[in-house]
């Protein structure tokens, strides 16, 4: 199974020197409860859709870290499918569409891509990561700014890009 584990450029960073994206994450992945609110039979448009309920999960990891440069990551990795499992008890949810928890360690090398926003994204993101407490207290304006940072297209990136995303020497 394809999840997507949302990160920060620093998480990237800590994960390239660690070799490790940690243990028992929180992830996104086509659920049967994002099958059923997306309503659509293609994989390719389910998997885009999991993508971008990690880049929102990435969203407000960054609004958590204000010292974050303003770009969300996520990371594409494959995993045994009983290795993740979404909770039937917020299957319906709108905030946990498409999330599952991952048992057990996931190294950074079994990943098969990473998505960053690009370099011209930074204002919008850091705009929406600002706006994100008022758009969740129902503020139809933040809503506005945050919906802004979902503009944006993720880039794909190789997973031997992940120096140059962080900074890194090989």
């Amino acid at each position: 199974m394809r999840v997507y584990v949302p990160l920060t450029l620093p998480g990237l960073a800590e994960a390239y020197k660690t070799g490790d994206l940690g243990t028992d994450l929180v992830a996104y992945a086509v659920t049967p409860a994002l099958r059923e609110w997306y309503l659509s039979d293609d994989i390719e448009e389910l998997e885009y859709a999991a993508l971008n309920r990690a880049a929102a999960a990435s969203l407000r990891l960054l609004a958590a870290d204000t010292g974050a440069r303003p770009r969300r990551v996520v990371v594409a990795v494959d995993v045994p499918d009983k290795a993740a499992v979404a909770d039937p008890d917020r299957g319906l949810d709108p905030s946990a569409l498409g999330e599952v928890r991952v048992t057990g360690s996931i190294r950074l090398a079994k990943a098969a891509a990473v998505h960053v926003d690009a370099d011209d994204a930074e204002a919008d993101v850091t705009a929406a990561a600002e706006a994100l407490e008022a758009a969740d207290g129902g503020d139809d304006d933040a809503q506005f700014v945050v919906d802004g940072a979902e503009d944006h297209e993720l880039l794909w990136y190789a997973t031997q890009e992940i120096p140059n995303l962080v900074g890194q020497p090989d």
